[in-house]
C-alpha cells in the first residue's frame, strides 16, 4: 500500500493525516516532499496523525527525524498523534520517544502547541 497524505488546518496547526506505509523508496520520498512543501508554505506547527500508518521502516524513521529537525531549525514544532503499537515500539527501542511529543487525543495535541 502506497503512502497517502492529506493536510487540514486546526487553527494554525497543520494536521497531516497519513495512510499506508513509510518505507524506503517512493513512500519516504513522498513524505519528505510533503514536509518540504508545508515548510516552504510557512507551516511551523505540524501534527502528524499516524493512526492509519501500517508500517514504518528505518528509512521512514529517518524521514520522521529529518522532518523534526527541519521544523526545529525553522523555529517550528513537529508532534505525533495516534501511534500504532509497532511504531510506538520502534520509537521506544530507538529511544526516540524522548525526542518526539506523542499524543493520543487530537484536541490535546493541538492545545500543546499553544502552551509553553
Amino acid at each position: 500500500m502506497s503512502l497517502e497524505l492529506s493536510c487540514r488546518k486546526v487553527g494554525d496547526v497543520a494536521v497531516v493525516d497519513l495512510t499506508g506505509r513509510i518505507t524506503l523508496g517512493e513512500e519516504a520520498s513522498k513524505f519528505r516532499e510533503a514536509i518540504r512543501v508545508l515548510v516552504a508554505q510557512g507551516e511551523r506547527k505540524l501534527l502528524l496523525n499516524l493512526a492509519q500508518v501500517s508500517y514504518l521502516d528505518s528509512s521512514g524513521l529517518g524521514e520522521l527525524v529529518s522532518a523534526y529537525t527541519t521544523l526545529r531549525s525553522q523555529g517550528g514544532e513537529l508532534k505525533l498523534l495516534h501511534l500504532g503499537r509497532r511504531i510506538r515500539d520502534i520509537l521506544q527501542i530507538t529511544k526516540l520517544c524522548t525526542v518526539f511529543e506523542v499524543y493520543e487525543d487530537e484536541a490535546e495535541a493541538v492545545r500543546s502547541f499553544y502552551t509553553r
